[in-house]
């Protein structure tokens, strides 16, 4: 196979460009490697090389391909050494002043026609090609770590990027044997951008006193189907990495409220309280497993009360149909007897706001979570209010738990852990749309493979349904009169239209 890029170097010789380096000789590149500490270019040559052995210890290389690939590494010493290379793959520290000076020099010591990639994955690809005399030849080309697993890679256009360069980049790219996305020079990109809703959205809930870690945590993996919770992520990235991105992207968008950081993290980074590689973040690690407080007993009331559900109640139809085929008794009156439990499945709103619009009786009312189709889930979440009688709150737990599906009990807020994060990634995407920063399609591939979120967020979307987050949004800007839910522009089209999220414009 004839390769995109025959000669290519990597400049950086960290985890990002030993992957980086280990592909590209896979693909059939020769690649050279150069770093600026002395000897580390030779020790990444020296480590890509062990482990295509281990790969062929487990049988899924041949020694005849460890071999050829090997051949093709050769550690340099210094810039003039690339003369030849028609691709030069940047991977050094994240800064704006470093990159620009080693560009400046790349482009003193190649020809015109090599094309330079910058791997970054916040700065501005524009920013880094300004003051070059030939800006258009420089790309973003933004893999993930571990780079051999992290099958998709960014192709980022700067303002002046020729798009022959990344078509070039796309192409190298599957030669490679990753999915290339599309990317206009924008905060973020798509994947680190995307990527705000989740740990954003949950550190605020966590903030409000809404859930501990955990709780959310088991909410978001066994309701929504999330591989990992937030803070299990959080801690795997670690927040001395995490953190600062958060920051980057909402201080490059000029203080979008939408990507607020957390005092929580902040205060953890302050503290050297950073996740799995510290022994602490929002678990304590001991012999690197997380030490998780154990699922609330489930309440054994010896009786259950009556249930009775509004007629105007969201959903009300799967709701009473839930509460019957758990055998709890259902009340059909205008108003519920003087001893039933009132629930409600509030879409945004707080339980507190519906008890009140409603003029229930909140000792006695409890919502829960009916976004999510309760067939499709492991886990079902009730809110109390701040009046909430707790023979009331336990006999919501024991009827939801009836059947043995698991149930947590949350403070009340302006919509449920679910649908505030939820919505939060869905608004988040339809924006990213909006801005033309990519396709609808090459969202979702960059997204799923990059986050490796259940399925991408538009297909969220269209999963719970745009109008359900769409009254999420609205209801949750009524609660907490914050700009942060304010819906997409994108979103409110689609959802007025009735298209799937994942429909492409014309």
């Amino acid at each position: 196979m004839i390769v995109n890029f025959s000669r290519l170097a990597v400049v950086g010789t960290g985890a990002m460009g030993r992957g980086i380096a280990q592909i590209a000789a896979q693909a059939g590149s020769e690649v050279r490697l150069l770093d600026a500490a002395p000897g580390a270019a030779s020790q990444a040559a020296d480590a890509i090389r062990a482990q295509w052995q281990r790969l062929a210890d487990k049988g899924r290389l041949t020694p005849e391909q460890v071999a050829g690939f090997a051949a093709r590494l050769k550690p340099v010493g210094s810039a003039a050494e690339l003369a030849g290379c028609d691709l030069v793959i940047e991977a050094i520290v994240e800064r704006l002043d470093a990159k620009r000076a080693l560009f400046a020099e790349l482009e003193r010591t190649l020809g015109t026609d090599t094309v330079l990639a910058s791997n970054t994955s916040s700065l501005s690809v524009t920013a880094i090609a300004a003051g070059l005399a030939h800006p258009q030849r420089v790309a973003g080309f933004h893999f993930f770590n571990p780079v051999p697993l992290m099958k998709v890679v960014e192709v980022v256009s700067g303002f002046r990027t020729d798009p022959a360069v990344c078509a070039r980049l796309r192409e190298y790219a599957a030669q490679m044997g990753h999915r290339a996305v599309q990317a206009q020079d924008t905060p973020g990109f798509i994947v680190n951008h995307a990527g705000r809703a989740y740990g954003t959205e949950a550190l605020r809930i966590a903030g409000e006193g809404v859930a501990d870690f955990a709780t959310i945590d088991r909410v978001l993996t066994d309701q929504a189907g999330f591989r990992l919770g937030p803070f299990e992520l959080l801690d795997l990235t670690g927040l001395d990495v995490s953190h600062p991105v958060m920051e980057s992207i909402y201080h490059q968008y000029y203080e979008e409220p939408r990507y607020r950081p957390s005092v929580i993290a902040a205060q953890r980074v302050a503290a050297g309280v950073l996740g799995r590689k510290s022994g602490e973040g929002f678990y304590r690690y001991v012999d690197g497993v997380a030490q998780r407080p154990p699922e609330p007993t489930v309440p054994a009331p010896a009786t259950l009360p009556p249930v009775w559900v509004p007629a105007r109640a969201t959903r009300r139809a799967e709701l009473l149909r839930l509460v019957h085929g758990l055998g709890a008794t259902l009340e059909s009156g205008a108003a519920p007897s003087a001893g039933a439990l009132i629930v409600v499945a509030p879409l945004g709103f707080d339980v507190t706001t519906v008890a009140a619009v409603e003029r229930l009786d909140p000792t006695r009312t409890v919502g829960i979570d009916m976004l999510v189709d309760d067939v499709a889930t492991r886990r079902r979440v009730l809110a109390t209010n701040p009046a909430t009688r707790p023979d009331m709150r336990d006999a919501a737990h024991a009827l939801f738990a009836r059947d043995g599906k698991a149930v947590s009990v949350i403070r009340d807020s302006g919509g449920f852990i679910t649908q505030r994060v939820v919505a939060s990634i869905v608004n988040i995407a339809a924006d990213i749309c909006q801005q033309r920063i990519c396709t609808p399609a090459n969202l979702e591939t960059a997204v799923t493979l990059g986050l490796g979120y259940p399925q991408g967020p538009l297909a969220m979307g269209d999963l719970y349904g745009p109008t359900s987050i769409l009254e999420v949004l609205f209801n949750l800007q009524t609660v907490y009169g914050d700009p942060r839910y304010r819906p997409s522009p994108w979103l409110r089209r689609r959802g007025a239209l009735g298209l799937s999220l994942k429909h492409e414009d014309e």
